[in-house]
């Protein structure tokens, strides 16, 4: 059976060569904090890794904090904002990753800050009118956190223009970046945004590791307490190993960059283009189908199928070796509708199933076909 994998908004192939360089680095078991050669073989090691990416952004190196991953750097960033930096009203919308959303509804419950969130449009995007409304609001010390590209229907955002427009009333900006880092070039001098997150297993690195960038001076404490490490703000012996893979994933994705996003980009063309000849009635959600306005690695393709087969649409695409997401892989397996389609769908097109295809340079125009080619099977059987 033919295997075909199109769910790298959820996670990616890791490259051969990280693999290889993370092989090499479990050699190297000296504990990073140590002051003896086996721990500053480790040490330097991590902080190439931190230059690596700083070069790669236009950042400061002491800008870089490790995490787990992109939930970690979220969580530490908008915890933090609260705690050490007065923040007492978090701008957001109803369609971020949970990531963020989770962790502002606890801080509201908690009665830490007052949530505000911006209207939408019927496509998915921020109303920028309403967001400045929200930012003249009162005085009270604001932190605006919207992702740049969305993980479920893959609309992109103006980043720049909404931290110019935040900062005009003094407020902090985060973006939960977890799907466009290692995907879009950035240059955090060009515009004063404060937070960011990635995680490298969305840019063929591994699992479990990721980082935050935090604007110099910006006297975010740490979430994690124990000992000094990351400069004292996320304690821990770091992932050595997994940090070598972080910075091989990264400078590949950055080396290959102008090349990588075209190969991509022209499979997304395809299957928009295979799905609307072979499917008629398939809708694209938000902007997903409009390669301006969303990222070129996924699209979000809600299905004319009745209701009965629509339940079994996912189990049936697996049986035929295809991997996909209904909603994102984080809720996927569960029963919960999307909360990002729920914002944007009417109730018709809700009853019918959304399911997200996303892609990378390990897929080729032949597994669009097949995938395709599955998909109008299933709805005309």
């Amino acid at each position: 059976m033919k295997h075909v994998y199109l769910d790298n908004a959820a996670t990616t192939q890791v490259h051969s060569n990280v693999i290889a360089k993370m092989q090499e680095a479990l050699a190297t078991y000296g504990n990073p904090s140590s002051t003896h050669s086996f721990g500053r073989t480790a040490k330097t090691a991590i902080e190439s890794a931190r230059k690596t990416i700083a070069k790669y952004m236009n950042a400061q190196p002491s800008e870089i904090i490790f995490t787990s991953g992109g939930t970690e750097a979220d969580n530490m960033i908008l915890r933090c904002a609260v705690r050490d930096l007065g923040v007492t009203t978090i701008i957001t919308t109803r369609i971020e990753h949970h990531a963020v959303l989770h962790t502002v509804e606890e801080l509201e419950e908690k009665g830490l800050i007052k949530l505000l969130y911006v209207d939408l449009d019927a496509y998915g995007n921020p109303d920028l009118a309403h967001l400045e409304s929200l930012l003249q609001k009162d005085d009270s010390k604001k932190l605006v956190s919207l992702m740049h590209v969305n993980n479920e229907i893959g609309n992109k955002i103006d980043l720049e223009a909404i931290t110019l427009l935040s900062k005009k009333y003094g407020a902090l900006v985060h973006s939960d970046t977890v799907q466009s880092l290692g995907h879009y070039n950035w240059d955090v001098k060009a515009f004063p945004i404060d937070f960011l997150a990635a995680a490298a297993h969305k840019f063929h690195g591994p699992k479990g590791v990721g980082f935050a960038f935090i604007r110099k001076n910006s006297g975010l404490g740490c979430m994690i307490s124990g000992g000094s490490q990351e400069r004292g703000l996320r304690a821990g012996t770091e992932s050595f190993h997994n940090i070598v893979g972080l910075e091989e994933a990264f400078k590949h994705a950055y080396d290959n960059l102008d090349t990588e996003k075209k190969y991509v980009e022209d499979l997304k063309s395809y299957f928009i283009d295979q799905v609307k000849s072979a499917i008629p009635g398939a809708k694209f959600n938000g902007h997903s189908g409009d390669l301006e306005k969303s990222t070129y690695t996924l699209v979000n393709v809600c299905l004319p199928i009745e209701e009965e087969k629509a339940m079994l649409l996912l189990f049936n695409l697996d049986m035929k070796g295809i991997a996909c997401s209904k909603g994102s892989a984080c809720q996927s397996g569960s029963d919960m509708g999307s909360h990002v389609l729920t914002q944007i769908l009417n109730d018709e097109d809700m009853k019918k199933p959304s399911v997200r295809f996303s892609f990378s340079t390990y897929n080729t125009k032949e597994d669009i076909d097949y995938t395709v080619n599955v998909l109008k099977e299933i709805i005309e059987a």
